[in-house]
């Protein structure tokens, strides 16, 4: 009879599924509620003021600050679609429906994927300013600025749009309990009554693809940077140049080391909570990244909020 009770569970396709986030830490569940509140707030703001900053600012007008807007954009959108349900799991249950929890790992993962290629394409930027400053103009126009990023963003959409195809294609018909604040793919393989496998191959490829592929491409360029500078006699422009790549580097290389071990070589990390404090630097922690690294180490994006904030208090004076 009981046997017959599980099976017929079994059976059954569920509707929603629950995420059970930090549970193991359930104390704390108030304290994290305060802090990713606060975190949360200051990635909006922050990268916000990035855009504000950059389109205000006629002096920012360039394709390096184009593709800065691009990556502030990305991060507001793909941290609004995990941290709101992560709050939520520190208050109360954190139920998702099926459909919608797909649908939040379709957009977290095309966006996370358009990131992966916003940042080497700001790498080939940074390579083509510094490595060929003459022919920089022509080479980086506006037109061609825009069609990196379009590309980036579709490419990365249709990659999505994919993995997520074979991914509906599954049934899941219990346990519906997702240990992970968001719709990861592996948690959500693990509960699976269908065989993954096509769709974890399919996933390994592009995530191979997608991860590695663009990495190797920022490498290359900031190689190609580095020796280039060297060649400059050591004084402020080799300085400036370094300053200039040192922020980027830094987002780069928190966010595809997170990237590499949970998708590539998810087999390194031996436990769930070790995996979702890796997932925290990538959905949390570089976003935060973003604003400090951008405003207060580059003077640029410093003085047009300074001279932002000026022009709002003689209006307000007036």
């Amino acid at each position: 009879m009981i046997l017959m009770e599980i099976v017929s569970i079994r059976n059954q396709t569920i509707t929603e599924f629950v995420l059970l986030g930090f549970s193991d830490v359930a104390e704390l569940h108030l304290l994290f509620f305060i802090v990713f509140t606060l975190i949360y707030t200051s990635i909006i703001v922050g990268n916000m003021l990035i855009i504000v900053a950059v389109v205000s600012s006629p002096r920012l007008h360039t394709p390096m600050y184009f593709f800065l807007v691009n990556l502030s954009f990305l991060e507001i959108l793909y941290t609004s679609t995990v941290v709101p349900k992560m709050l939520e799991g520190f208050l109360r249950e954190a139920a998702i429906s099926v459909a919608g929890c797909l649908l939040q790992f379709y957009i977290f993962g095309s966006l996370a994927t358009a990131e992966c290629f916003v940042l080497a394409v700001m790498a080939y930027d940074r390579y083509l300013a510094i490595c060929h400053p003459l022919r920089y103009p022509l080479l980086m126009g506006p037109r061609w600025c825009l069609g990196l990023v379009v590309i980036a963003w579709l490419s990365a959409f249709m990659v999505g749009g994919l993995i997520v195809g074979l991914m509906a294609q599954l049934r899941f018909c219990g346990p519906n309990h997702i240990d992970h604040f968001y719709c990861d793919f592996t948690p959500l393989m693990g509960l699976a009554c269908s065989d993954p496998s096509i769709a974890q191959l399919t996933t390994f490829i592009l995530s191979v693809v997608c991860l590695t592929v663009p990495f190797g491409l920022i490498l290359t360029s900031y190689a190609r940077i580095v020796v280039a500078v060297l060649r400059v006699p050591a004084g402020a422009s080799r300085r400036k140049a370094f300053s200039t790549c040192s922020s980027h580097l830094a987002v780069v290389s928190t966010f595809y080391g997170t990237l590499i071990v949970l998708y590539i070589a998810p087999s390194a990390v031996h436990s769930q909570l070790l995996s979702k404090v890796f997932a925290l630097l990538y959905t949390v922690v570089t976003p935060l990244f973003n604003p400090v690294i951008y405003t207060l180490r580059n003077k640029e994006v410093h003085q047009a909020l300074w001279r932002l904030l000026y022009m709002k208090q003689t209006e307000t004076l007036d």
